[in-house]
């Protein structure tokens, strides 16, 4: 059976209505950015287009090369705008900036992502394909650190207050100041999973101004 980080690792636990505050070790991601309202933006789709071929390509190598089998992890991005309100109060899609991501494992190297790749590459052009944003992806290592973590279930415009609460109350509260940019992982298929049923761990990198109030 196929090893799933997501039941092992501490980083891809939340519940709905907690903050939690743990520290996120770091991690190896294919990353490809961009820019733009994800619901329209044609570069959005160019990426997961991207990243799921060699997520799987990689999976496959990690599998048949070194005899470990791991699954594809779920999609993540890291989310910024020049005005942080145009994710809470305004949700001013046409400015966020944005890096799609996918967790791969730390066995995954270099050589083997260039390889990927180069598999990837050649099977769209068999297939006489596109996929614009494919040598745009980065194999890279994310740190995070200090983060406060929750569970969103519902539709993704709907994060907005959660976030506000996160932001205004929970971080100053507890001694904490955010750095780092707002973090999402996708744990639900939107292709399949209705709206009101999305699941998306909502992660915030912080670091303490001093001891961490209780409450």
């Amino acid at each position: 059976m196929a090893i799933d980080p997501k039941k092992t690792l501490d980083a891809y636990k939340a519940r709905r209505g907690e903050f939690r505050i743990l520290d996120v070790p770091p991690m190896q991601y294919l990353m490809v950015d961009g820019a733009g309202d994800p619901n329209t933006a044609r570069a959005y789709g160019d990426a997961v287009s991207a990243l799921f071929p060699l997520a799987y390509s990689l999976k496959f190598a990690s599998r048949d090369e070194l005899g470990v089998d791991t699954v594809v992890m779920p999609l993540e991005g890291l989310w910024h705008a020049p005005d942080m309100q145009a994710f809470t109060s305004r949700r001013d899609k046409s400015v966020w900036l944005w890096t799609l991501m996918i967790m791969v494992p730390d066995h995954v190297t270099p050589e083997m992502f260039a390889a990927s790749v180069d598999a990837v590459t050649a099977k769209t052009a068999k297939k006489k394909q596109e996929s614009p944003a494919l040598h745009s992806v980065r194999l890279e290592t994310l740190d995070e650190g200090l983060c406060v973590q929750t569970l969103h279930v519902g539709p993704y415009d709907d994060e907005a207050p959660v976030l506000d609460e996160l932001h205004t109350r929970f971080v100053p509260e507890n001694g904490l100041r955010m750095t780092g940019l707002h973090h999402e992982i996708y744990l639900s298929d939107v292709r399949r999973a209705a709206p009101e049923k999305l699941r998306t761990i909502l992660r915030q990198p912080v670091e303490r101004e001093g001891d961490i109030l209780l409450g």
